[in-house]
């Protein structure tokens, strides 16, 4: 939003809509690798990577018609955060630590700022969509405590 490149093209995926003939696991075993790989700590996206690069599974929807966060969701293991204001409270504590030893790094001051503002704006629209309480807010200060789960 903020820098002055223009965006990056990328591969798209191939459009499917019934599992690939090479996937012999069911939907009632993916969903247990899914359920013990996220006991083990696993973010949603890593898990996604662990099933494409070990199990050969392009994509657990095609399996199991939902993804993986609703196959997650549906046993009772809701995060306390979303995946993606997490990665970004992990950013702006990574940046906050390299700030405390570079009190003069102006560009990562600027950078803490955007990564904060955007971290606000997150926090607006899952107040507004109901994932985080009404009265959530986002401190600096308590931000570690945050990730862990």
């Amino acid at each position: 939003m903020y820098s002055r490149r223009k965006g990056k093209s990328g591969s798209t995926r191939p459009y499917r809509e019934e599992k690939p003939s090479w996937v012999e696991m069911d939907a009632e075993e993916l969903e247990q690798h899914i359920v013990r790989l996220w006991k083990e700590d696993k973010s949603s996206s890593e898990i996604g990577m662990i099933l494409r690069d070990q199990y050969g599974i392009p994509d657990a929807k095609l399996v199991t018609n939902k993804k993986i966060m609703h196959t997650i969701m549906e046993q009772g293991l809701t995060p306390n955060l979303p995946e993606s204001m997490r990665n970004l409270i992990v950013k702006a504590l990574r940046l906050r630590t390299h700030l405390a030893e570079n009190k003069r790094d102006i560009h990562n001051k600027r950078a803490l700022q955007l990564t904060e503002s955007k971290i606000r704006r997150f926090v607006k629209y899952y107040r507004k969509t109901g994932v985080l309480p009404a009265d959530w807010v986002y401190k600096p200060d308590t931000a570690e405590m945050l990730i862990t789960r």
